[in-house]
């Protein structure tokens, strides 16, 4: 499929780096640490695509949660230095053939931990936006990527999402953006997108003299 766009939006976990393995690695050991499996843990709430705080907010005592997101996002940014994570196929190429501003990424991370992930496979972007900024709402609710689109200075239905969650998705389609699916985490039936590509190898972009992508997916 050929979209005409402004600008691509990104996220981060199994879109443009793999964290499963860190991810499963680290929150095993937390969620032990509170008498709990990760399984019992994911039994109890939707982890993927969710902020910690709603996270460990549904999990912990009240009392528990500001120290137990320290101690996770600790974790977390040392499995990710320690060599923990790995780029999705195609993410390396794929940015580099996007001009700065053109391209954001739009995490339910804080911005410490999507730092250190996306720093560790060479993903340095000019627009992050994490659960650290200012947004009230997480996906799916449009927000987060209403605001990296307003940060980019382009009308939101200029831009396409790039996601792997049926969360973020639903996200970018309510901000009415159009939608390419991957499928590093899900089937691709439970993928509601204008598009469904195994990973990043699967799109390409070219950049016209005024500077506006054409995407190509699929």
């Amino acid at each position: 499929m050929r979209f005409s766009a402004s600008a691509l939006l990104f996220d981060s976990d199994e879109t443009l780096v793999s964290s499963l393995r860190s991810v499963r690695r680290v929150w095993s050991q937390w969620v032990e640490s509170y008498g709990m499996t990760l399984e019992e843990a994911m039994d109890r709430v939707e982890v993927h695509g969710r902020p910690a705080a709603e996270i460990a907010a549904a999990l912990l005592p009240a009392g528990e949660v500001e120290e137990g997101l320290r101690r996770l996002a600790e974790a977390e940014v040392a499995d990710a230095l320690a060599g923990g994570v790995v780029a999705v196929p195609g993410a390396a190429g794929l940015l580099a053939s996007l001009p700065q501003d053109r391209w954001a990424v739009v995490t339910s991370s804080s911005r410490r931990v999507a730092e250190a992930r996306l720093g560790q496979v060479g993903i340095r972007p000019k627009f992050l936006i994490t659960s650290d900024d200012d947004i009230t709402h997480f996906k799916p609710h449009p927000e987060p990527f209403l605001l990296a689109a307003a940060r980019l200075g382009v009308d939101p239905s200029r831009c396409v999402v790039v996601e792997d969650a049926p969360a973020g998705l639903a996200a970018g389609r309510a901000a009415g953006m159009a939608t390419v699916a991957l499928t590093t985490t899900h089937r691709p039936d439970e993928l509601d997108a204008d598009v469904t590509v195994a990973d990043l190898t699967a799109v390409s972009v070219r950049v016209d003299d005024a500077g506006e992508l054409e995407v190509l997916a699929g």
